[in-house]
């Protein structure tokens, strides 16, 4: 159990609330007003803590949940748990931590990224998907990359947003990682043109498959 409270985080939390920072990030889909680097913070302040954590995600407050997944350790967490909190988010931004802080860096992530593949749920399924980009840059070893595609191919234009991002970063990955398949991948990406048009800072790499595949391959050398 923390030495501070629950309720003594949470009113820290409302404390940092701005109203005009809520109203931006309800457009994005993240019901809360606090500034991301005063959260992280907190977070310092109070250390990894999966007990407190756990009792901050109870509370169903998106920056308590987002303040949760800042101080969990990762191995502390069942798969099962970790289903759970997946399917209770209720924040894009909540979704999106707990698959790249938790379930990227836990002992389950294999068993959760073949749990979640064929979900019935598409947020589980974007979130399988974001687990199997990691597997095909570092252990692509019994992944049929092939299969990968051909699914791609017929899923990824009707796909939900959510999950329609993370299928395109596979089909990426695929084509920056594995040379003998990146005119595949390019072609792929030019026929469907999913996020072909998606506005892109100066500077940044554009998601538009065939894109991101040339500049990464460019900086590869």
């Amino acid at each position: 159990m923390s030495a501070v409270s629950v309720q003594e985080w949470l009113g820290e939390l409302a404390a940092l609330e701005d109203p005009k920072m809520r109203v931006v990030n309800e457009r994005h889909g993240d019901a809360h007003g606090v500034n991301l680097s005063k959260l992280r913070a907190l977070a310092k302040r109070s250390g990894m803590n999966t007990e407190l954590a756990r009792e901050l995600w109870a509370t169903d407050d998106v920056a308590g949940q987002l303040l949760a997944l800042l101080v969990a350790k990762p191995r502390e967490l069942m798969a099962d748990e970790v289903d759970r909190m997946l399917r209770s988010t209720r924040s894009n931004k909540a979704h999106d931590w707990l698959v790249n802080y938790i379930a990227k860096k836990s002992p389950h992530t294999e068993a959760l990224r073949v749990r979640w593949f064929d979900d019935a749920d598409a947020d589980a399924r974007a979130a399988g998907w974001s687990l199997t980009s990691v597997r095909v840059i570092k252990s692509p070893e019994g992944i049929d990359l092939d299969g990968l595609l051909d699914r791609i191919e017929r899923e990824l234009v009707a796909a939900p947003s959510r999950e329609q991002w993370a299928m395109n970063e596979t089909l990426a990955q695929i084509g920056i990682h594995h040379p003998e398949l990146r005119d595949r991948a390019m072609a792929i990406g030019e026929r469907l043109q999913v996020l072909a048009d998606y506005p892109t800072p100066p500077n940044c790499t554009s998601p538009f498959a065939p894109a991101w595949i040339a500049e990464m391959v460019r900086r590869q050398g």
